[in-house]
């Protein structure tokens, strides 16, 4: 099926580049504090790809996904992605990680309950906690920025 055409939008790097410099940074930071903490990048793919079907961010679902395959991540894993809770596919360190960026995206419905962040912790140290809350936060604000924009895959 064909892609439709979309009504374009504001231009958001054209027209606040300072902004935009400062979200790429921010996401950079996230990323290298998550390597600092020995946060595995496929794990944080995988993290990108779950807000991003949350989310509903057509245009970061494709990034991330061929992302994802390109850093050898499984197919099947990422089919079973959105099921992650029923799939033999994911590690407890995964479900952990997976389970505190759904709640950090759906925060509105509860906050991040303590069993959440208590999984968490008992299989991230604090730096990786916090890498993982950055990540979360840093895909959380690009789904809203492509999805208030329009932006689609290409």
């Amino acid at each position: 099926m064909p892609l439709q055409a979309v009504d374009s939008r504001v231009d958001l790097k054209a027209l606040t580049a300072d902004v935009s410099a400062a979200m790429r940074a921010l996401h950079l930071s996230s990323a290298e504090a998550a390597q600092q903490a020995g946060l595995n990048p496929a794990l944080l793919e995988l993290i990108r790809i779950r807000v991003s079907q949350i989310n509903g961010c057509a245009f970061c679902l494709d990034m991330h996904t061929r992302d994802a395959r390109a850093g050898g991540e499984d197919e099947r894993r990422i089919y079973a992605l959105s099921a992650w809770q029923e799939s033999p596919f994911f590690t407890s360190g995964e479900r952990a990680a997976l389970g505190l960026a759904e709640a950090v995206t759906l925060v509105h419905d509860g906050r991040v309950p303590d069993e959440v962040y208590r999984a968490a912790t008992e299989e991230f140290t604090e730096p990786q906690v916090a890498a993982l809350i950055w990540v979360s936060t840093v895909i959380n604000a690009y789904n809203r920025i492509a999805i208030s924009t329009r932006m689609t895959p290409r």
